[in-house]
């Protein structure tokens, strides 16, 4: 798979993604559900924690992406949403230590919400990774 990065504004890459990305030659593509900061049974942790939370919801991610045979470096396109956007922007660095290792900085949205699905939750991602 061939990644072409489309950035016609440079603004986006100190906060750590790409406008856009050409992808060429992918033959396989997995499509994450939302991903937060919950353990193996689904019990939120923790709470009011948003630096635990973005790591936490990183982990469970890498989790399920390698349950499919894919990693970060494979993550297309990302689609964040955070009951705090204040609080959440500062912390994106863990995001860019953990895609920059793989050399790769996916397009993504961020979105503010009320509230997510678990009460006590901050932090979702959603990923689409491709091989």
């Amino acid at each position: 798979m061939q990644r072409t990065a489309v950035n016609p504004w440079n603004w986006s890459l100190p906060l750590g993604y790409n406008q856009a990305e050409v992808i060429e030659g992918a033959t396989r593509q997995v499509i994450c559900a939302g991903q937060t900061a919950v353990d193996a049974t689904g019990a939120p942790q923790h709470p009011g924690d948003m630096r635990g939370q973005i790591a936490l919801t990183l982990d469970n991610l890498e989790t399920v992406l390698a349950g499919a045979g894919m990693g970060l470096g494979d993550v297309i396109r990302l689609v964040i949403y955070t009951t705090d956007v204040d609080a959440a922007l500062p912390q994106f660095d863990l995001l860019g230590q953990r895609f920059g290792r793989f050399g790769v900085a996916p397009p993504m949205t961020l979105v503010g919400v009320p509230r997510l699905a678990v009460p006590g939750l901050m932090f979702e991602m959603e990923a689409t990774a491709a091989a």
